[in-house]
């Protein structure tokens, strides 16, 4: 199993910035088998959103239309993937969520229990 634990949301203003990290812990050979991490977010009344995505290396990343040039994701050799928001906006007010696979593709199994990020005008 793998627990993710996410950590550095909060309230800041209209064109702030704030890095969200996740920690992810459990058995060595879980965590090592990681292949992706990925953050969602989803704000009251709307359905989730994806918000970006890395591979287990590093070199590869994605982002959702609505967060591309302002966010950027990254991850540490330490198990740790961090999620740089910059020049935030209100509509990026939501729950934010770390996600991980032991697969390639499809659905994420692991999730964390979020972290909140609001920004006001």
């Amino acid at each position: 199993q793998v627990q993710l634990v996410e950590s550095g949301g909060g309230l800041v203003q209209a064109g702030g910035s704030l890095r969200l990290s996740c920690a992810a812990s459990g058995s060595t050979l879980s965590t090592l088998s990681i292949l992706r991490w990925g953050w969602f977010r989803q704000a009251p009344g709307k359905e989730r959103e994806y918000v970006a995505k890395i591979t287990w290396s590093g070199v590869y990343t994605d982002y959702g239309d609505s967060v591309k040039g302002r966010f950027t994701i990254s991850r540490d050799n330490e198990n740790t993937v961090y999620l740089q928001m910059t020049s935030l906006k209100p509509v990026d007010t939501a729950l934010y969520y770390c996600v991980a696979s032991r697969r390639t593709s499809g659905p994420y199994e692991y999730w964390g229990q979020g972290t909140q990020v609001t920004v006001s005008s």
